[in-house]
């Protein structure tokens, strides 16, 4: 009887350590399970939802996201268009326009858009009198031909 009682002892000892193995693993597990819900719950922001419901969600934010930078970029294009429709290019030439008089009082200004459309003006300044001509260009194009300082006004005017 004695080697029973020590087998017994033996298999008492055995499955009070796989016990404590047992009951060991159910804490790792409920602690793994715990750090995995409180992950679900910061990416779900708390709510009831799966991760399905949550990923649809998140692509319709993403599909609205990109409609909204489609009409940026449609308003975008609308206001290129309307500032290369305005006077972005100007340009003064002053000079003498005859001989006998002095402090370049004559002027040529170019006012054009970004494609070189819009107006030269010209003052021609003589001792007792003003003139002032306008001319329109249309692409760089004059419809009256333009003066040599006038020429130079468009030119500076477009950078070159």
């Amino acid at each position: 009887m004695h080697v029973t009682a020590a087998v017994a002892l033996v298999v008492a000892l055995v499955g009070v350590g796989v016990g404590i193995a047992g009951a060991g693993l159910a804490w790792w597990a409920a602690i793994r399970v715990r750090r995995v819900r409180e992950a679900q719950r910061l990416l779900l922001g708390g709510g009831r939802k799966d991760i399905v419901e949550f990923a649809v969600a998140l692509q319709g934010r993403i599909d609205d996201l990109h409609r909204a930078v489609d009409e940026v970029a449609a308003g975008l294009a609308r206001v290129d268009r309307r500032v290369d429709g305005s006077v972005t290019n100007t340009a003064i030439v002053r000079y003498d326009a005859y001989e006998d008089t002095g402090g370049h009082q004559s002027a040529s200004l170019a006012l054009l858009d970004s494609v070189r459309t819009g107006t030269v003006v010209t003052a021609i300044q003589g001792r007792d009198y003003a003139r002032i001509y306008m001319k329109e260009l249309d692409r760089g194009r004059a419809s009256v031909a333009l003066s040599p300082e006038e020429q130079e006004a468009v030119d500076r005017a477009m950078g070159r």
